[in-house]
């Protein structure tokens, strides 16, 4: 474990394993240590040197007051400044959610570091996002209003994603998540996010390196359309979609594969 200084921020990161580099990045309100609570990935199946870390405003990573730092685009130069700083030239951008829109803005900044890209359930994008801008601006004003309850009480009229439908912790793990964040802290990384925005489409259609995508059904804030979409846009990607807990069981195996065939 370790902390850089990365474009005026602190950065919390960690490093573990062998084989071809690969960066990790978490989704909003996530954190390094919070998604090894939901245990989508299996990181011990992954022959990779992985590093994972905390983005700006998150987990122990600092926060700063400067909203448009948050987007996407300036979280994928967090990613590629920290990576330069810990001496990796190339390799895997891949990420959850927040995390996946990272990689995207990381390889079209600079094409010829990333070695591929693994994105798992892409969030909403491009017409659709000013929507669910909104209900981050939202989400922000409650919490600076009556601190983090109304949220969770909001999602748990929410159901899970198609994948975690039998998952009886899943509500309970993230009310946990929730009630572990400062207030203020969440309130910047929300507001942040409704700074956001996925690559246009053309720079995307630019995109050459391999990408392995990873949706799943009944998810509004991380569509199967975003994912089809991104998936007709890169040439060579190849896309799965987890409508159950068995699919969602072989995201490790695949990443592990994509993985190994770009160590190789």
């Amino acid at each position: 474990m370790g902390v850089e200084e990365i474009r005026g921020c602190e950065i919390a990161y960690e490093r573990s394993g062998d084989g071809v580099d690969l960066a990790w990045g978490h989704g909003l309100t996530q954190s390094r240590e919070l998604e090894d609570h939901h245990r989508l990935v299996d990181w011990s199946s992954i022959e990779a040197n992985v590093l994972r870390y905390d983005a700006r405003g998150h987990g122990r990573s600092q926060s700063t007051t400067d909203l448009g730092g948050y987007g996407w685009d300036q979280l994928a130069r967090d990613q590629l400044a920290l990576t330069d700083r810990l001496g990796i030239v190339r390799y895997i951008a891949a990420g959850a959610s927040m995390g996946a829109a990272t990689a995207l803005h990381a390889a079209v900044l600079a094409p010829q570091r990333i070695q591929g890209l693994v994105l798992m359930i892409p969030p909403t994008g491009w017409e659709a996002r000013a929507g669910q801008a909104d209900v981050y601006e939202q989400g922000a004003k409650a919490v600076e209003q009556s601190g983090v309850e109304p949220l969770i009480a909001a999602g748990a009229l929410v159901a899970p994603p198609d994948p975690l439908l039998d998952d009886p912790d899943y509500r309970a793990r993230r009310a946990e998540g929730l009630r572990s964040w400062d207030p203020a802290r969440l309130v910047l990384a929300l507001r942040g996010a409704t700074r956001a925005q996925l690559p246009d489409r053309h720079q995307i259609a630019a995109i050459t390196c391999p990408t392995l995508i990873l949706a799943w059904t009944g998810d509004p804030v991380h569509p199967v359309a975003t994912s089809d979409q991104l998936g007709d846009l890169i040439p060579h990607a190849d896309t799965h979609v987890a409508t159950n807990s068995a699919d969602l069981t072989r995201w490790s195996e695949l990443i592990a594969e994509f993985a190994r065939s770009l160590g190789t």
